[in-house]
């Protein structure tokens, strides 16, 4: 009995150990992901870029982001998963100290695609590694925990450059969020324990192709994909053109002060945990749909030239964004059959590849009608996604249904002996 317990012990300090390592994971990727995103207003003065290719040192990263996350993903799968992290980690960090010294936007947004790629290792596999060290009911609870530190991860690679240009140039502004992005790393990389639940798997082109063909035939897992595709597309291109919004007319808000409009994000980390709670408590549908509706109701009342109103949309669209992507996250887990880490990267390839085209194509309806034309797009996001929930819905109802039949079904009950015997005579 006593070893049992001390077992059990061991086993609860593991997986807390693994949550608060990829709490900092989270904190070092989104850090580094999104530093740019404060810095465009910056950029646009210091290179005379429209919004719109400034906004290309966001939607570069993610976009190369997503291309890489499903080879590294397949990668992953064949060398374990606490090594793709750990040297992802790292070199999204090395990456992201260079960033400073780029003497051109040209050179600057090379740096970012690269970073990119280096970043992909973290998101593409930390779903997959969450699944197969804790699984079961605390899942949904650790994926919010990682979650959440995206989200303060988000916050910090925003509010760090913001408070810099107060007092000095977008160089150092990126030079001090990448070495806080740096520290994180070491953090990171100190307390990651090594995997107990992974096994290794072939990673040709024809596994990797089998692996990807699954889920791809799944309705409900091709409907959180698009899901996660419009969520995330609408939530980057708010936060990319948030910035110009403000420090122009009527607001007119000094940069650093229009930093202190990413402190939101902390919404986002407290809905995370809530999500990841609540997911393991009354279903992940239910949790998906309130989310759509906070961040619905939040996008309309951005809509007024009013900073009260603005802020208070802003935290409402933020809170929903971070909840439906948690609850979305641990459902693609739970759906997937076989091999999650294919599942979990179609789902984040879907993700940020939603942050690239969407979030840098934005700022052609921003320029031509405004924020008015910026919620009218992020809204049509918003119904598509209502649509795609109703999809996953119904394709988890049946995997459900078809689930139970199969406990239900009557077990083939062995024949009597008197027909065994009657069986032989006839056969000899």
């Amino acid at each position: 009995m006593t070893t049992t317990r001390i077992e059990a012990a061991r086993d609860v300090a593991h997986e807390r150990r693994i949550t608060i390592a990829l709490f900092a994971a989270g904190l070092t990727t989104f850090a580094s992901m999104y530093s740019a995103q404060a810095l465009l207003p910056s950029l646009s003065a210091a290179f005379g870029a429209t919004p719109a290719l400034a906004a290309l040192a966001v939607s570069l990263t993610t976009g190369f982001l997503a291309l890489a996350i499903i080879p590294v993903s397949a990668l992953s799968s064949r060398i374990g998963r606490t090594k793709v992290m750990i040297g992802s980690a790292v070199a999204a960090a090395v990456l992201g100290l260079l960033l400073p010294l780029s003497p051109s936007l040209d050179l600057l947004l090379a740096g970012r695609a690269l970073q990119g790629i280096a970043l992909a290792g973290v998101p593409a596999v930390a779903m997959a590694y969450l699944a197969e060290e804790i699984g079961g009911d605390g899942l949904g609870a650790a994926m919010g925990i990682y979650v959440a530190g995206t989200t303060i991860g988000g916050l910090a690679g925003r509010l760090i450059p913001a408070f810099t240009l107060d007092v000095a140039s977008w160089r150092w502004a990126q030079a001090v969020a990448s070495i806080a992005a740096a520290a994180c790393t070491v953090w990171f990389v100190r307390l990651l324990p090594p995997s107990r639940g992974f096994v290794p798997r072939p990673a040709g082109i024809r596994t990797v192709l089998g692996d990807l063909g699954s889920p791809l035939r799944h309705r409900g897992l091709l409907a959180l994909f698009g899901l996660a595709f419009v969520l995330m597309g609408g939530f980057v291109s708010m936060y990319n053109y948030l910035g110009y919004r403000l420090t122009s007319a009527p607001f007119g808000l000094p940069e650093a002060l229009v930093g202190l409009v990413f402190v939101l994000y902390l919404a986002g980390t407290a809905a995370s945990a809530a999500s990841g709670l609540l997911t393991d408590r009354i279903g992940r549908s239910w949790v998906l749909a309130m989310s759509l509706a906070v961040m619905a109701i939040g996008l309309v009342v951005t809509i007024p030239d009013h900073i009260g109103t603005v802020l208070l949309g802003v935290l409402l669209f933020t809170a929903g964004f971070f909840g439906a992507h948690t609850a979305a996250s641990a459902w693609v887990g739970a759906m997937a059959e076989g091999n999650r880490g294919a599942a979990s990267s179609l789902y984040l390839f879907a993700y940020y590849l939603g942050s690239a085209l969407v979030g840098g194509t934005a700022g052609i309806a921003y320029a031509r009608s405004g924020w008015l034309g910026l919620v009218c797009g992020i809204g049509s996001l918003m119904v598509i996604a209502a649509l795609l929930l109703w999809v996953s819905h119904r394709a988890s109802t049946r995997d459900l249904t078809n689930a139970a039949s199969v406990r239900r079904a009557p077990r083939e009950q062995p024949l009597p002996r008197w027909m065994y015997a009657a069986r032989s005579g006839r056969a000899r």
